[in-house]
């Protein structure tokens, strides 16, 4: 893809039920209703991003379990059936981007792309082993503090602080989410990465098996979260697989910093499957 062309994209951001829990969509494109939109302006192919047979609530929706079938619920109600798909996942959304093509075999996806996969041994890695003790047990511990410590802040002080922290990360201020300090994110996020520690253990070798084909491994050379041992056991396994080992360092969290270096190798990876479409 030729990185002089610059292209205004239009970003479309809405809100809907879906499981009965209200979900963030960002839509890139001209398209905001793909369902009715039948003209033949509408697009071949959908790439799905995740940050995870009808739309019913979902028990624990918060958890691990309850995230893949938000997902999957997300696809069947949102998306129209004949579209082609690449998911993309990053980190433990590589761990759901697998659960889809397990539990929805009749999704078409063409492409499954998995950045920095945290898909296996969370726990064991050098993160991992401090983030159980944190988030499996002393988590309950974090809970009251953290209502009585930031509940009563105005949003203008929480803005604020966001702000700092991120200046202080050096992380541009595009990125700047004020949900990162409501005590009701912060306790969801904490129960979903516990689970995450207690049940991402084992690879499902079984359903890479099956779609190895079209999938995309990308491992990093200095993640904390998936080893590069990981990495060696991957290719160790699945010798025939397209498994990617990083020579640019470009860490777990790129979103911050190389978020348009990882965006110009993925559109690079996917640019025969776009001109065929």
């Amino acid at each position: 893809m030729d990185s002089e062309i610059k292209e205004e994209i239009p970003v479309h951001e809405e809100f809907i039920l879906c499981c009965g829990v209200e979900t963030q969509v960002l839509k890139c494109g001209p398209w905001t209703d793909l369902i009715n939109n039948q003209s033949g302006t509408r697009p071949k192919l959908l790439i799905f991003i995740i940050p995870d047979p009808n739309a019913e609530e979902i028990k624990d929706i918060y958890g691990l379990h309850g995230q893949v079938e938000h997902k999957l619920a997300f696809l069947r109600t949102q998306v129209p059936k004949e579209m082609k798909l690449v998911v993309i996942g990053h980190s433990i959304g590589s761990y759901f981007s697998l659960e889809i093509l397990k539990h929805a075999p009749e999704l078409p996806v063409i492409h499954s792309i998995l950045l920095f996969p945290t898909i296996e041994r969370i726990s064991e890695s050098p993160k991992g082993k401090f983030a159980t003790p944190l988030l499996c047990w002393l988590r309950y511990a974090l809970y009251v503090p953290c209502y009585l410590l930031l509940k009563p802040w105005p949003e203008k002080i929480k803005s604020l602080m966001t702000r700092m922290v991120l200046q202080m990360m050096d992380i541009p201020r595009e990125f700047l989410c004020l949900n990162m300090l409501e005590p009701f994110c912060l306790v969801n996020a904490a129960y979903l990465g516990s689970q995450e520690m207690r049940e991402v253990v084992k690879r499902d070798n079984e359903t890479i098996k099956e779609h190895l084909p079209k999938l995309i491994f990308y491992y990093g050379t200095t993640d904390s979260w998936c080893p590069k041992e990981y990495y060696d056991d991957m290719k160790k396994d699945f010798p025939e697989g397209d498994i990617r080992l990083c020579e640019k360092k470009i860490p777990h969290a790129f979103i911050f910093s190389f978020f348009q270096e990882m965006a110009d190798m993925v559109a690079d990876w996917l640019k025969d499957d776009l001109s065929k479409m």
